[in-house]
């Protein structure tokens, strides 16, 4: 191969997180690399017709299926867990901060006043967040990082809740006013990870992006995902999972709510088979009552 292709969104972190990952594959194979950058449905879309984390990968996916890229890049909590055929993922490299940001200008969440009206399109922090405080006011909000951070200076909100890892990635970590511990709001499958996405008939690929995974990161991600996958579940489930390690074996927390925050089920398990584990915790919430929430 002489060179890499990158399949990635045409937004600063998209760019960020692909160029991040050409740089691993240039020092680790010694191939340059190039970004073919892209707008996808997920990117033109907003509000009620938005369809989706998934559609912020279709096009990626289409160009390497057609070759004009040999990989792409995603955020891994944007990648559903069933791929179009032909195509397959794996973590890259290290994984950033997995917590969620209260970004509010130095207040901390339990200094939001009453009523505080807090940006974000996730229904899995709307959830939580409305579970311990309903009297915030959840609205959803869209766009890019730069975009939510100019309705928040803009007095559109009074908070934003995003990903620590994007903050970090784009040097806007001094606008975090609070890092949220998991246990108050559990980070989505998969985030913090980065996820390359690539042709399966390419071993000459996947070859090189064995030397940059990170198999503790594979292992965490896996169990993640693996709880998505057995519950049915996708980017409209208010759904949260997260995995460590613990010595030898991972320890696994899953949660599932409505978005009303008024009913939430929480579980914990662990174990050494990462797809097991994840299904077991799946397996637990449905014990406890989840096919209710899963509608």
């Amino acid at each position: 191969m002489n060179i890499i292709r990158i399949a990635t969104r045409n937004s600063p972190l998209a760019r960020y997180q692909a160029e991040r990952v050409g740089s691993l594959l240039r020092d680790a194979a010694g191939v340059p690399f190039e970004l073919l950058s892209m707008t996808t449905q997920g990117d033109r879309q907003t509000g009620a017709k938005f369809a989706g984390k998934g559609a912020f990968v279709k096009e990626l996916e289409t160009a390497l299926l057609d070759g004009r890229a040999d990989i792409a890049v995603h955020s891994m909590k944007d990648v559903p867990v069933a791929l179009p055929e032909g195509l397959a993922v794996t973590t890259v490299g290290s994984r950033a901060d997995v917590r969620d940001a209260l970004v509010s200008g130095g207040l901390t969440f339990d200094a939001l006043p009453e009523g505080a009206r807090i940006g974000s399109s996730s229904l899995r922090r709307r959830m939580q967040l409305r579970f311990v405080r309903p009297d915030l006011t959840m609205m959803d909000m869209r766009g890019n990082v730069g975009t939510r951070l100019r309705k928040l200076d803009d007095g559109e909100v009074d908070a934003l809740v995003l990903a620590c890892a994007g903050l970090d990635r784009l040097g806007l970590g001094d606008r975090i006013s609070q890092r949220l511990a998991v246990d108050l709001s559990l980070p989505a499958p998969g985030q913090g990870a980065l996820a390359v996405e690539y042709a399966t008939d390419r071993g000459d690929v996947r070859e090189q992006l064995t030397v940059i995974v990170d198999p503790l990161v594979e292992k965490n991600v896996l169990a993640e995902r693996a709880v998505v996958r057995a519950l049915g579940a996708d980017c409209a489930t208010p759904l949260g999972a997260y995995a460590e390690s613990c010595g030898s074996a991972l320890a696994l927390t899953a949660l599932l709510g409505d978005e009303s925050g008024e009913h939430v089920l929480r579980v914990s398990e662990t174990g050494d088979d990462p797809v097991a584990l994840g299904e077991r915790a799946a397996a637990a919430l449905y014990a406890m009552g989840a096919e209710a929430l899963l509608g």
